[in-house]
């Protein structure tokens, strides 16, 4: 019993120390005596306090008329540009993998993933500039304007080198005409000038950030150079805005940010936007051609290494040239095989993908002067820029009315190729599989087994490049096939079939 009546006066103790411990704590955090009573609240409201707060600013007007002036005259330049800044969103199609943990076996399927990225508008008839990489892989695109309107876009082409993506919207006023922004020259911008980014960012609707062009001739790898850079903040979804100057004209699209956190990646004040000339150029092509432009000088190169340097006896940069095509700039400019080509229009060349990157932004039509390394000599070509075989890389093919009639041209033509047996591929061409009846391709005596070798001079890689081939040559000139049947070889002539006018043309 009295071990029993010992705990309870422990315990009542240790309760009377906490209660007194805590309101001793309490008493101190709200400044009221700790043997006193709180300051009484009426009607559950704590009483009125004074403040005087001030009335004047910290300077007067007019002793800061520049930056009222500046803040007014942005606050205009805003209101003026934002109308033809558009945010996209996109369903693009993304193919998953996914494991049943019962059976061990893995599945793939397609899924729909929603996107978000920005645009500019560049035209009254509704021309929209944006990022490749905004669109790429996209089964659905619509536009929603700064009035809230949502319209459905068609890609008119796309340039995955640059990076650039050329949209069309159209509303339901047949004269209505989009609020546009201008091209600036970016070859007058400079280090430390205005530059101010708008856009879409984490898909927060239109939002605008000032800053400077930080940097010019920036490059994210050896595949893309002649960049901007810009501590105006750039963040995921404003890929595709315009970057602008002081008259709201475009003189950059943003594109690219630098963050060293690949998973969640925010603005590090570090942003890369394309160049407004850049950017042009691409879409005057793409508007005229339906497709881009790349530059071409006809030959093949290899990136300079240890054994290279020792056979030639050179020790500087630059890149090997180990095939010339005949007749082509390269080969006319007098550029050979185990050339060393150490500057391309006065730049020192330091790999085959920066090299080949700048032959391919080049304007076509322009000359370009080459440093060569000959046999212990050094010498200066030139070069004219060719225009570069749209088939000699991936071909971006549109989904849009410009391309309609594709199928119509190759149900016209009428054949059906696969490749060649893989102990045939050494020479390239494809394997004529079925010849339709009545086609054109029956008519100039094309037969199923044929081997088809060539397309206007040039050689078939294999089925997909032979259909992308006819299709883009057979719209606009007779097209030239070479065929092989029992080791004869003979040219036939397949006539043009004038492509029928998409909606976007």
């Amino acid at each position: 019993m009295n071990d029993t009546f010992k705990r309870v006066t422990v315990l009542c103790l240790v309760f009377v120390a906490a209660f007194f411990s805590v309101h001793i704590y309490r008493a101190w955090q709200g400044g009221y005596p700790i043997f006193g009573t709180k300051p009484v609240i009426e009607n559950g409201q704590f009483s009125p306090e004074h403040a005087t707060l001030q009335t004047e600013s910290a300077v007067e007007p007019s002793q800061v008329p520049g930056l009222i002036r500046a803040n007014d005259e942005m606050i205009a330049l805003v209101e003026r540009v934002t109308p033809a800044v558009v945010s996209i969103d996109t369903e693009i199609l993304k193919r998953e993998r996914i494991i049943d943990p019962f059976r061990g076996q893995v599945y793939e399927r397609d899924r729909l993933t929603p996107g978000l990225g920005s645009g500019v508008i560049v035209s009254e008839e509704g021309h929209i500039i944006t990022n490749h990489h905004v669109i790429e892989g996209h089964k659905r695109i619509r536009v929603v304007l700064h009035d809230g309107r949502s319209l459905p876009a068609t890609l008119v082409n796309s340039d995955k080198l640059l990076d650039i993506a050329v949209l069309r919207i159209k509303s339901g006023q047949p004269d209505e005409k989009f609020r546009a922004l201008k091209f600036a020259d970016s070859e007058e911008v400079r280090v430390g000038q205005l530059a101010i980014a708008v856009g879409n960012p984490f898909g927060l609707g239109e939002s605008v950030t000032v800053g400077h062009i930080s940097g010019r001739d920036r490059s994210l790898s050896d595949g893309q150079r002649d960049l901007f850079q810009t501590d105006a903040a750039i963040n995921p979804g404003n890929s595709g805005g315009p970057l602008l100057n002081h008259l709201g004209e475009i003189i950059a699209i943003n594109a690219a940010i630098y963050s060293q956190n690949r998973e969640n990646p925010g603005f590090q004040g570090i942003g890369f936007s394309i160049p407004a000339n850049d950017v042009k150029r691409t879409m005057e092509y793409i508007l005229q051609k339906g497709r881009p432009v790349h530059g071409y000088l006809g030959l093949e190169t290899r990136d300079l290494n240890n054994y290279f340097r020792s056979v030639f006896n050179y020790s500087g940069q630059g890149v090997v040239v180990w095939d010339v095509t005949p007749d082509s700039p390269a080969d006319l400019a007098g550029l050979k095989p185990y050339d060393i080509i150490t500057a391309f229009r006065g730049e020192d060349v330091q790999s085959t993908k920066g090299f080949l990157n700048r032959v391919q932004r080049s304007v076509v039509g322009t000359k370009a002067l080459l440093s060569v390394w000959r046999v212990n000599n050094s010498m200066n070509l030139s070069s004219v820029i060719g225009e570069a075989n749209p088939f000699a890389s991936d071909k971006q093919i549109a989904d849009s009315g410009r391309l309609a009639s594709d199928e119509a041209i190759l149900s016209t033509i009428g054949l059906a190729v696969r490749k060649l047996p893989v102990n045939s591929r050494v020479r390239g061409g494809v394997l004529v599989t079925k010849v339709a009846a009545g086609s054109l391709g029956q008519k100039v005596g094309i037969k199923p087994n044929d081997f088809l070798l060539e397309i206007n001079g040039s050689r078939i890689r294999n089925d997909q490049d032979f259909y992308l081939r006819l299709v883009a040559t057979a719209a606009v000139k007779p097209t030239e096939v070479r065929v092989i049947r029992e080791n004869t070889s003979r040219v036939v002539t397949i006539p043009a079939i004038p492509r029928t006018k998409g909606p976007t043309d």
